[in-house]
């Protein structure tokens, strides 16, 4: 007897209308840039977030050339201090997190 896969079974996963991820378009390569200026800190804000970190491909949508341009320029303007390394007031953790050298519910040794 010869097996017949159902449809379901012949459908690759993820490749309905509900799992498909629309591919984005380099903005670069729309508008035919050939290199990233550093100095041009608007343009470079919108690919680092908040907190200061440069964007993933994944997430800002540019071609593997550009992403490459983008990280340099990002990295030339933090150097010549256009960019921050890291946003202000980083130094406040949320989420309940402490300081590696506050143990909170442990008590002073010295008294053993």
């Amino acid at each position: 007897m010869a097996r017949e896969k159902t449809q379901q079974q012949r459908r690759r996963p993820g490749g309905g209308p509900a799992g498909q991820i629309k591919r984005r378009n380099c903005f670069f390569c729309k508008e035919h840039v050939a290199e990233i200026d550093y100095k041009n800190v608007t343009q470079l804000r919108r690919y680092v977030s908040e907190r200061g970190k440069i964007r993933s491909r994944r997430i800002t949508g540019a071609c593997r050339r550009h992403q490459v341009q983008i990280a340099t320029a990002v990295k030339r303007a933090r150097e010549m201090a256009l960019l921050p390394y890291v946003a202000e007031g980083s130094e406040e953790r949320s989420g309940g997190r402490r300081d590696r050298g506050d143990r909170g519910d442990r008590g002073d040794r010295g008294d053993r």
